[in-house]
């Protein structure tokens, strides 16, 4: 067996564990000290060369800094490529679809995160068909039930890795292969995922993966990425574009988009190059680590508190095998119990989670995560339930 990570190896890089216990790494990662020096050096280079640092790196960011988050997912040189959020690159893909055929379903679950329904809801308009495959007990969404949603008439599958409200791992390599079987796209959004739970777009065979750097990369906001398979690639011809995705940008010609070549060609505007120049610091410190032992050591937790919870009356919202679940443990309160409350008074004790409608109390440790620190969470948690000193948080919690 192989021995699990050491957090105190990791926690003096990010300097918000010396004073909280930071158990929110869903929302938002914890931020590694790394980025003071690279927002640093962002800020001289502009400060220093003015004009001149786009040709000296700013410029090619969303591919270079796309190639280091390609290497968590072990992605090929030169197939990812950053954006600002889900959101647009959803948007992109969305763009580069013709619904006008029977081939116009769009499948997902209604697990998966909103702002994703938001932007496929919007591509109705053009005769997209959505086709929402509805979860059971806990938000849990069987994978038959799935699958059969798949047909013929699909044209793509945008679905949630990891869904938000219970951390439900969707079996992604059974999508890919009845995607395959029938000749629609799968795209993978990995926000819930990537860093925390192993992902190997080559070995899935997908189509496109999508995601953020503000929870588990440990990244911040502002740094989007997107990969696409080459041969998926060459076939995309977005109309949400611009001239970052021009073949020939500084040529600066008139008419129709000449489209780049590679991930250049998914591009719209200047590039949010501190974004993503300050996302690499959490990039290289998953690398870092390893994302086989950070998901050993976040099974380890996970499991370690699920157990005690259970033996002191709460609930698990969603799976209890650790084998479909991705980082987050979501715990269920009774009816008369006041979520947003819970979370208020946690967080005067130092103690940072949150809270989900209809789901429960949200818990993510990650790799800097002391076991001590979710035996505090646990014991916290039974007091503010036993002595109902969460109903003092009410009031605060309505406008939290």
């Amino acid at each position: 067996m192989t021995a699990l990570l050491d957090p105190e190896v990791w926690r003096k890089r990010f300097p918000i564990v010396g004073e909280t216990t930071y158990l929110v790494n869903h929302s938002l990662g914890a931020m590694p000290e790394g980025v003071y020096e690279r927002l640093r050096g962002f800020a001289e280079q502009w400060a220093t060369r003015g004009v001149r640092a786009w040709a000296e790196g700013w410029w090619d960011s969303p591919i270079d800094v796309g190639n280091v988050v390609g290497k968590i997912m072990n992605a090929p040189e030169g197939t990812v490529a950053m954006h600002q959020n889900v959101s647009i690159i959803q948007s992109i893909i969305g763009s580069s679809l013709d619904f006008s055929g029977p081939r116009n379903k769009v499948v997902y679950t209604d697990q998966n995160f909103p702002t994703n329904m938001y932007v496929w809801e919007g591509f109705k308009r053009f005769g997209a068909r959505i086709v929402s495959v509805p979860g059971e007990a806990d938000g849990l969404v069987p994978t038959e039930r799935l699958l059969e949603a798949i047909d013929e008439e699909t044209l793509i599958v945008p679905l949630s890795h990891v869904c938000f409200r219970n951390s439900y791992l969707q079996d992604a390599q059974a999508v890919c292969e009845r995607a395959r079987e029938v000749g629609a796209l799968v795209l993978l959004d990995t926000y819930q995922s990537l860093g925390t739970v192993p992902v190997d777009v080559q070995a899935l065979g997908v189509d496109m993966v999508c995601g953020g750097s503000v929870k588990w990369l440990c990244g911040g906001p502002g740094a989007g990425y997107l990969y696409v398979r080459p041969d998926v690639m060459a076939q995309l011809t977005p109309r949400i574009t611009g001239w970052a995705g021009h073949a020939a940008p500084f040529a600066f010609e008139l008419g129709e988009q000449r489209y780049a070549e590679g991930a250049r060609r998914l591009l719209h505007g200047s590039p949010a190059v501190a974004a993503y120049v300050g996302a690499l610091p959490g990039y290289e410190t998953v690398l870092e680590v390893g994302v086989q032992a950070i998901r050993a050591w976040s099974v380890h937790l996970n499991e370690a508190l699920r157990a005690r919870l259970e033996d002191r009356g709460f609930g698990i919202f969603g799976p209890r095998d650790p084998s479909l679940r991705g980082g987050t443990l979501t715990v269920k309160l009774r009816p008369d119990e006041d979520g947003p409350a819970f979370v208020r008074a946690l967080e005067r004790q130092g103690i940072l989670v949150d809270h989900r409608p209809e789901a429960g109390i949200r818990v993510s440790p990650h790799y800097y995560t002391r076991e001590d620190e979710l035996l505090a969470f646990a014991e916290a948690l039974f007091e503010l339930r036993e002595k109902r000193t969460w109903t003092e948080h009410v009031q605060a919690a309505a406008s939290y």
